[in-house]
């Protein structure tokens, strides 16, 4: 893979930074639309930032804004690690430009399972772990899943990149068969999401295809999950 740097404008929900970033990094910030996210590259080595726009300034800074960050080491699902949460800050008025998580998977060869709840978390020490956190359990669930708050509020794009909604919820079905989110659509109709549904989690939530609420909503009235080819209600199939 080649190593070349070069200058990119990365963008984030608070403003962009001018960083000259390699391929790798590159990659990770393309999200299938015409310009590059910060929050899925991560950290970036602050002398490699030439500069940043911060929004709520409305004005343009030269050099690096302020990096924070932790490792939290939060199991959030059976085989998925959250390692490090962190922030990009304005150094004027400490507006946050934009946030990342970087998430890891213990086995590569095994799928993600269902959300640990605080009773049973556990934590592993990668060498970069500094201090461990309990996953907070929200103490009242809106929905019938059991819910979790580690990615909610962010926003969820689809495939076209187009913002569809925000997560409201995290969490397991009833039957505790799988992990879900629950995302509030533009116009605040709430629908669940399949975690195999999910392309990327970084500052934002991109999906694997597109929200369609016409083709998730049955005859009966009920609204499946995303991906879901029958009703989860009557069973009928789907369009």
């Amino acid at each position: 893979m080649s190593s070349e740097l070069r200058l990119k404008k990365l963008r984030g929900s608070g403003g962009f930074i001018m960083a000259t970033v390699n391929d790798d990094q590159q990659r990770k910030g393309n999200l299938g639309g015409p310009d590059l996210f910060l929050a899925p590259v991560g950290r970036l080595d602050s002398e490699k930032i030439s500069k940043y726009y911060c929004n709520t300034c409305e004005k343009e800074y030269e050099g690096s804004p302020k990096i924070e960050y932790e490792n939290p080491n939060e199991i959030v699902a059976e085989n998925l690690v959250l390692l490090e949460k962190g922030q990009y800050m304005c150094t004027t008025c400490g507006s946050i430009l934009a946030e990342y998580r970087n998430f890891s998977k213990p086995d590569e060869t095994a799928s993600v399972g269902a959300a640990i709840p605080v009773s049973s978390t556990t934590s592993v020490t990668p060498p970069q772990s500094t201090q461990s956190f309990e996953l907070q359990e929200q103490p009242k669930a809106s929905t019938s899943v059991k819910t979790f708050s580690s990615i909610t509020g962010l926003w969820v794009y689809d495939t076209e990149a187009k913002k569809v909604g925000v997560v409201k919820e995290m969490g397991i079905q009833p039957d505790q068969s799988s992990i879900v989110l629950v995302v509030t659509r533009n116009d605040g109709t709430d629908v669940t999401i399949k975690w195999d549904d999910i392309k990327k989690i970084g500052e934002i939530v991109l999906l694997g295809g597109s929200l369609d609420e016409n083709n998730l909503k049955c005859k009966c009235g009920y609204t499946n999950s995303q991906g879901s080819k029958f009703c989860e209600s009557c069973g009928n199939k789907l369009k």
